[in-house]
């Protein structure tokens, strides 16, 4: 298998061949040993069911690394069978019901734009020698529904400052897999995304602590429907910022303009931080049901500005109108 890289690059930091169809099975091993967590604390897909909420409550409590909140877990079956991914469909079953068909190995990531290391990497490659950490974000939804999820991933910082940005790189465009022989919601003739799906974030956003590129949730690899086998995670904005399946990544001088934010702009802004004051159009995004619950308990809470994590981002905004940059 031929890898390109640019000749800048090490070949000290590039995986052989021999290890690269194993190098993902190494990744929540080697998470689960990073910060401490000892590896008698693993546990088997099938214990998390319903939730293993003592073990990260404890984490928190002790402030364990990457580590920022302390509420119950959502529980795996809702986390991997509840999604948004248009790509499968639009019903918040169809991504585990059609993701299957994605293939995610091999994978490359295209870096690109404003870096003076541009190429086009393999995944393993692009995980040589990251640590990789667990964190317990809130990702809040649009349609004002939440998760708590433990999620395995690394600073995009980290990644981005790698491959060297210019003093040009102003913003961060995401970008998804296009494959409609295997995604289904892609094929569709009256779907309204013109695909591939693209996101955005300002440079300052992108190399906070907080963003981060996730690889895995509850000590297992990302499935499918929950964006393997990269995605980003930024968690005091609405989740469709926090893009799923990357296959490019490109930094540039102007605002990217992003699948949502030009589908309908007056319901999707480029920020789309997390804020109770400014409602969706056809719904309010005072409070949010927080999953699981039911029709008869909805598990409804009060949304909070930026998703409860103001007192890491606020500054990023100062001075700027919320309402009109929503």
């Amino acid at each position: 298998m031929l890898i390109r890289c640019p000749p800048d690059i090490p070949a000290s930091e590039i995986t052989p061949e021999s290890v690269y169809m194993s190098r993902r099975k190494l990744m929540v091993s080697a998470a689960l040993m990073v910060g401490g967590v000892a590896a008698s604390n693993t546990f088997a897909v099938d214990d998390v069911g319903e939730g293993d909420p003592l073990r990260y409550q404890k984490a928190a409590a002790e402030g364990a690394p990457g580590t920022f909140t302390a509420e119950a877990l959502t529980p795996l079956r809702d986390v991997t069978h509840y999604n948004n991914f248009y790509e499968f469909g639009a019903d918040k079953g169809d991504p585990a019901a059609y993701a299957q068909a994605m293939t995610t190995s091999p994978w490359r990531v295209a870096i690109e734009g404003e870096v003076n290391r541009p190429g086009s990497y393999a995944l393993e490659d692009i995980l040589q020698g990251v640590a990789l950490e667990e964190r317990v974000y809130r990702l809040r939804c649009v349609e004002a529904w939440s998760m708590v999820i433990p999620w395995i991933g690394f600073p995009l910082q980290h990644l981005l400052k790698r491959f060297a940005p210019s003093s040009r790189a102003k913003y961060v465009a995401f970008t998804t897999l296009h494959a409609p022989d295997q995604m289904r919601g892609q094929r569709s003739a009256t779907g309204t995304i013109d695909w591939p799906y693209v996101e955005g974030l300002r440079i300052d956003e992108a190399m906070h602590p907080l963003t981060i590129l996730a690889v895995g949730l509850y000590g297992r690899t990302l499935p499918n429907q929950n964006g393997a086998p990269l995605r980003l995670i930024v968690p005091w904005k609405y989740g469709f910022k926090s893009i799923k399946s990357i296959v490019k990544i490109r930094l540039q001088e102007t605002q990217p303009k992003t699948s949502w934010n030009v589908l309908a702009p007056s319901e999707y802004g480029f920020f789309s931080n997390v804020n109770p004051g400014v409602d969706h159009p056809r719904w309010s995004q005072k409070s949010e049901r927080r999953l699981p619950g039911s029709l008869f308990s909805p598990n409804r809470i009060e949304t909070r500005i930026f998703n409860g994590y103001a007192d890491q981002v606020a500054s990023l905004y100062s001075g700027m109108n919320l309402r009109r940059y929503y």
